[in-house]
């Protein structure tokens, strides 16, 4: 299990799930806690994974944040089912909107042999009806099963760290 967070850059609108996983193992899962920084429709970013030397580009790559989550069209009212869930959609007024999504690949892990990278784009439309990239607050955590040797896991930020500055 490997946990991040991080704030997008319009010109790298990426955030990364996980990374430097080196070895042979199957990926399970992933949850997701989005805060949008601006208003518009947020979940075009595509879900990639870069499996087994995959560079510039991936093995698998997603059509869409809400296709990967299970939203289809466009995320309506919250939901959960065993596999895949959007369980909070927070717009309160003079508030960002703020989301939690879940997808586990149980039935559908994803292998890898030698190495393994998960990321995630923040796209989507601004309210003028322009595509755009997004600059959001994005916290996740990446489940997965590998065999051993693995190498080290990052740290996890101390609490105060945890918080963007």
């Amino acid at each position: 299990m490997q946990w991040r967070r991080s704030i997008t850059d319009r010109s790298r609108p990426e955030h990364v799930i996980l990374d430097e996983v080196r070895g042979q193992g199957h990926y399970v899962g992933t949850f997701a806690a989005w805060t949008q920084l601006s208003n518009g429709w947020w979940g075009e970013g595509e879900m990639k994974f870069f499996i087994d030397g995959d560079n510039e580009y991936p093995t698998i790559c997603g059509t869409g944040t809400e296709d990967y989550f299970g939203g289809a069209w466009g995320f309506g009212d919250t939901y959960c089912t065993p596999f895949q869930g959007y369980h909070l959609w927070s717009k309160e007024p003079g508030q960002v909107p703020r989301h939690s999504l879940y997808r586990w690949h149980i039935l559908d892990p994803i292998r890898f042999q030698s190495d393994l990278r998960v990321t995630i784009q923040a796209l989507g439309w601004w309210p003028n009806r322009r595509y755009q990239p997004l600059a959001d607050d994005i916290a996740s955590v990446a489940y997965w099963y590998q065999t051993e040797p693995h190498d080290r896991f990052p740290e996890l930020p101390p609490r105060d760290a945890r918080w963007p500055r």
